[in-house]
C-alpha cells in the first residue's frame, strides 16, 4: 500500500519552544488514520506543516510523494481540512456554503450542484433550511467536513473534529467520518481515544513532538497491552491472588472490593492452562473467568506518560 503521507525527521521551533523534534510517520493511502496525542504534544503543528500553512524547521514532509514546502495549487486542490474550530458565512445557509466554495475550486453548474446535494445528504442536512447561524455545533462540524471535501479530496484532514460536542453530535460526525473510509484517507487528529477506536484503522501517538508508535489498532493493542484475566471464585480470593503472584506469566494481580480479581497476563495460554489448575488445587470453585485485551486507553497512558 502506498502512502498518502510521509514525514522525515521533521522539527518545528517557535523561539525557545520546540513544537516538533525529529518526527517520523507514515500514513498509507485509503486510511482513516488517527493522530493521538495529549494536548501540546505538536499535533496541530504536524497539520499545519503538512496543508503547507507553516514551514518546518528542518526535516520534509510529502503529500503524494511531493514536498509540501514546495506545494503548488495543484497539489493543495488534492487536501481537504477542517480546523479544529472551523468559521463560517452564518447568513448562508448550508447548501449556500458548499456552491461558494465549490465555485473557489473553480465548479459549477450541474456537477456542482449534484456535489454539493451528495455533500449535504452525507452531512445529515438534506431539508435543513436555516441559516448556519442557527445550527447545532454537530450540524456545523458536519457541514465543515461536507465543504472540506467539496473538491473531491485525495486526502482529508481533520483537527480535533469532535472536541467539544455532545454524545449525539460526536456520534453524527463519528458515523460521518467512518463512511469516508476507503474512499479517501482521512487523517484525523484528535486526543479523544474512544473515537479513535470507533472509526480508525491505524494509529500513531505523539508525544513531545515525536511519534512514539505507529500500527494498526489491533496490532497497538496486541503488541504493548498485556491481555487482561478478571477471575470471581468461591471462598476467599487471597489465597488464589498469591498463587498468581508467583506465576512468571502474571505481570499484575490485583482484587477489587467485591472479591474479584483482575490479573494482567503475557502469555495468555499458559494462564488459560494453569488459572484453572491453581483454582482447583485450592479447593475453590471458579465463578467466572473473563478475558480481554488492554484498552486503547491504558496502551495510551503508558506509551504518551499521561503528559498535558
Amino acid at each position: 500500500m502506498s502512502n498518502a503521507i510521509e514525514v522525515r525527521g521533521l522539527s518545528k521551533v517557535y523561539g525557545e519552544k520546540r513544537a516538533l523534534d525529529g518526527m517520523n510517520l507514515d500514513v498509507p493511502s485509503g486510511s482513516v488514520f488517527g493522530f493521538l496525542g495529549p494536548n501540546g504534544a505538536g499535533k496541530t503543528t504536524t497539520l499545519r506543516i503538512l496543508t503547507g500553512l507553516a514551514a518546518p524547521t528542518t526535516g520534509e514532509a510529502r503529500v503524494f510523494g511531493r514536498d509540501v514546502t514546495r506545494a503548488t495549487n495543484e497539489v493543495r486542490a488534492d487536501i481537504g481540512v477542517l480546523p479544529d474550530v472551523p468559521g463560517f458565512y452564518e447568513w448562508m445557509t448550508g447548501p449556500e456554503l458548499l456552491r461558494f466554495a465549490g465555485r473557489l475550486f473553480g465548479g459549477g453548474g450541474p456537477a456542482l450542484e449534484r456535489r454539493v446535494q451528495a455533500l449535504v445528504d452525507l452531512a445529515g442536512l438534506s431539508g435543513v433550511t436555516s441559516r448556519i447561524g442557527g445550527y447545532s455545533r454537530g450540524m456545523r462540524q458536519r457541514l465543515g467536513v461536507a465543504q472540506a471535501l467539496i473538491n473531491a479530496p485525495k486526502l482529508l484532514m481533520l483537527d480535533e473534529p469532535t472536541s467539544a460536542l455532545d454524545p449525539i453530535g460526536r456520534k453524527e460526525v463519528l458515523d460521518m467520518i467512518a463512511s469516508l473510509g476507503g474512499r479517501t484517507t482521512v487523517f484525523f487528529s484528535t486526543h479523544i481515544l474512544s473515537d479513535v477506536e470507533r472509526v480508525c484503522d491505524h494509529v500513531a501517538i505523539l508525544r513531545g513532538g515525536r511519534v512514539v508508535i505507529q500500527a494498526t489498532v489491533g496490532e497497538l493493542t496486541s503488541r504493548h497491552g498485556d491481555s487482561r484475566i478478571d477471575i470471581e471464585v468461591t471462598g476467599p480470593p487471597g489465597p488464589l491472588a498469591d498463587e498468581l503472584r508467583s506465576q512468571p506469566w502474571a505481570t499484575e494481580v490485583g482484587c477489587e472490593e467485591s472479591g474479584t480479581l483482575s490479573v494482567k497476563v503475557d502469555n495468555l495460554a499458559a494462564a488459560r492452562v494453569e488459572i484453572p489448575a491453581a483454582v482447583a488445587r485450592l479447593g475453590l470453585g471458579l465463578v467466572r473467568f473473563e478475558t480481554g485485551e488492554r484498552s486503547l486507553e491504558e496502551v495510551f497512558v503508558d506509551l504518551a506518560g499521561g503528559e498535558e
